[in-house]
């Protein structure tokens, strides 16, 4: 999705019935960051906890940096949390924050869709009392992975509408932590970037899922995807073979995903790496452990079918900034599920992309193909005066620099 915003309708959508009142569950897709994530029983909002500074960076990006916000997942407000919080809780808060959301009216007509609103509780708010933390503590790392806080960011959830979506997280960065970082943490993270892709790339791979990654069957977990997990970006990725690694991601003949294929992905991918670069040289920012997510159709049969449909079709919407034209990205709809392989045509370019036409009235659903986001911002600021945020630019410009060499 990157450069673009869905306002249309998934067709699925309309025939899904109801959620449940047990309408959360724990978000099993995560393959970096905190734990304690969860998303609705549909799986279209992604419900985070985080720190007051992240709630205030979506919403002054919302405000106040509209391009940058389009790299930020679609950002729908923030739900209270306290020690009595349950699923209900949660459940009861909502559908009035999706009614009071600043986001386009077709999304949130979706979202209200699948909202079992007759069966909430009304919420009643407990009090909260904040903990006083001295500064004078010494540093502990967090294996438990789950941080303290009083509130949650509710997104848009990057891999809903996929068959079988295929998630990367790339931490971005040589340094990791923030001005107010212990001394302990900044020796650790310093270790981490010294040791790892950090150091010449300005990334690593923190993880990575890949559908039919492995012929090997005891590999794969119960919807039979491959995880890399953060050891594997930490201490098997190197210079020698990271393109070999990123290779494992986007290339894949178990799962019907050819070279011709892998190659129109990589050059999408490319594509909107150039255009977050070209966003971040424009802001005055500073983002420490910072990520980018990568997501796209892991099903090779639903790929091309999403591909062709969007071919087919002369609606999908494309966001045109001067002599940059926003690519085709996290297109909503039917992922062509149930298509025989003899229906399939040959994978598209991207330039075939490129030459399908505007029409922001269309109200059609397109296949889910591909979205990159920018994510994670417990360490994020606007620094006015300081300029473009160097530090994250150089593993966006590697980045880049690789899908582009998977891409010819």
């Amino acid at each position: 999705m990157l450069v673009t915003r869905d306002t249309g309708k998934s067709a699925g959508s309309r025939e899904r019935g109801l959620p449940k009142r047990d309408d959360l569950k724990d978000y099993n897709y995560a393959v970096a960051g905190h734990a304690g994530t969860m998303c609705d029983a549909d799986g279209e909002l992604f419900i985070k906890p985080c720190t007051q500074s992240e709630v205030e960076f979506y919403e002054s990006a919302h405000a106040l940096h509209p391009d940058f916000a389009e790299l930020m997942p679609l950002y729908i407000g923030t739900l209270s949390l306290n020690e009595s919080t349950d699923e209900a809780t949660i459940h009861a808060q909502i559908p009035g924050l999706v009614e009071h959301a600043d986001i386009p009216f077709s999304i949130k007509e979706e979202i209200q869709s699948h909202l079992h609103l007759e069966d909430r509780t009304p919420l009643v708010e407990a009090p909260v009392e904040k903990e006083i933390i001295s500064d004078n503590v010494k540093w502990i790392p967090n294996k438990a992975r789950k941080i303290t806080t009083d509130r949650a960011v509710v997104l848009e959830n990057a891999s809903f509408g996929y068959k079988k979506p295929n998630i990367m997280d790339a931490k971005l960065g040589i340094r990791l932590w923030a001005d107010d970082a212990p001394l302990e943490k900044k020796e650790r993270f310093d270790k981490i970037a010294e040791e790892t892709t950090h150091k010449n790339f300005g990334f690593r791979i923190a993880g990575m899922r890949v559908y039919k990654g492995s012929t090997d069957e005891s590999e794969l977990d119960e919807e039979g995807f491959k995880i890399y997990d953060k050891d594997w970006g930490r201490y098997t990725v190197n210079e020698a073979n990271i393109v070999d690694s990123f290779k494992k991601f986007i290339f894949n003949e178990a799962a019907g995903i050819d070279e011709e294929l892998g190659k129109t992905i990589a050059g999408l991918f490319a594509q909107d790496l150039r255009r977050v670069q070209e966003v971040l040289e424009n802001e005055e920012s500073r983002m420490f452990s910072s990520s980018l997510l990568f997501v796209f159709e892991g099903d090779g049969a639903a790929l091309r079918a999403a591909i062709e449909e969007a071919k087919a079709s002369d609606t999908v919407s494309e966001h045109k900034r001067g002599a940059t034209r926003g690519p085709v990205s996290n297109l909503r709809v039917d992922s062509g599920i149930g298509m025989n392989e003899e229906d399939l045509c040959e994978p598209a370019t991207v330039e075939d992309i490129d030459e399908l036409e505007e029409d922001s009235d269309d109200e059609s659903s397109f296949p889910n193909i591909y979205t990159v986001k920018l994510i994670d911002f417990a360490h994020a600021a606007w620094k006015p005066g300081h300029g473009p945020d160097e530090n994250v630019l150089l593993g966006v410009r590697s980045l880049a620099k690789i899908f582009e060499e998977m891409s010819e």
